[in-house]
């Protein structure tokens, strides 16, 4: 859950992408040129603000964990909390379908549709409140869920101060620069979500440790207009995470209609 479209917002502040500028350990030389960390980090800045005051997007990408692949296609707002729409096809892996699945997004929950009735309900519905009771890596899901934006990766590697421009791409006919840094798990998590205690990050550190998860490998395309339009995050261990999502149409009209109660049933241990 912490890579993809599921990835949450960093605690860098969205006003103007600040959030480790200053820590970067970057500096002007003689002639007053900025180093090359200082130029990425004010790039990716605006680009934050930029991005974020798009308000929304049409989006579609990939995630991949072990066997199991997951293509996404959608749209989302972030105006006023996260307001989402997506078609999920789940291949590979014990629960894979091949079918395309619906999922809703509001701020308050996430509504799955599996295809098929469940105790005659046809959703299921995952309530952050209810997530975040279930210990630390609940309450990590909650606040990726709640805030699940484009602008989180381009604040996660600005508060991280760790980034480097790796040159120029086409991303589907649009001239992009392409920017790149890794964050360790642990701390990404402790930048991440506001609502946990220090007792909860160090045994959600163990329980990172537990399956090999140490770093997150975050690959961002910043085109023309200073928006992102490809983001990649990769994580290690046990079982890896490769997620890559594209951003387009900025400003496209998002409608979420959350399904009636009548028709949901709460997600198991919730």
């Amino acid at each position: 859950m912490m890579a993809g479209l599921t990835a949450c917002n960093s605690g860098g502040d969205k006003s103007n992408g600040t959030g480790g500028g200053s820590a970067s350990g970057g500096s002007n030389d003689a002639a007053g040129a900025k180093s090359p960390l200082d130029a990425a980090l004010a790039s990716l800045k605006t680009a934050s603000q930029q991005t974020g005051d798009k308000k929304s997007a049409q989006i579609d990408g990939t995630q991949k964990m072990g066997p199991t692949t997951r293509t996404m296609k959608g749209a989302m707002d972030w105006s006023n909390g996260t307001n989402m729409t997506l078609d999920i096809t789940t291949t590979g892996g014990p629960l894979a379908t091949g079918k395309p699945m619906k999922a809703l997004y509001t701020p308050q929950a996430m509504y799955v549709n599996m295809g098929m009735p469940m105790g005659g309900k046809s959703w299921i519905k995952y309530d952050y409140a209810a997530l975040a009771k279930q210990g630390p890596a609940g309450a990590l899901m909650k606040d990726a869920l709640q805030n699940n934006d484009p602008v989180k990766s381009v604040n996660l590697l600005i508060a991280s101060g760790k980034v480097q421009e790796a040159g120029k791409e086409d991303v589907r006919g649009v001239q992009a620069t392409h920017y790149t840094g890794k964050v360790a798990v642990a701390e990404m998590a402790k930048m991440q979500s506001k609502s946990l205690s220090e007792a909860d990050l160090k045994a959600l550190e163990e329980q990172l440790k537990g399956v090999g998860a140490t770093t997150e490998t975050i690959d961002l395309w910043i085109g023309p207009d200073n928006t992102l339009v490809k983001k990649r995050e990769q994580m290690d261990g046990q079982q890896p995470q490769d997620s890559t999502v594209f951003y387009s149409n900025y400003g496209t009209k998002v409608t979420v209609t959350p399904p009636p109660a009548s028709e949901t049933m709460a997600a198991p241990g919730t």
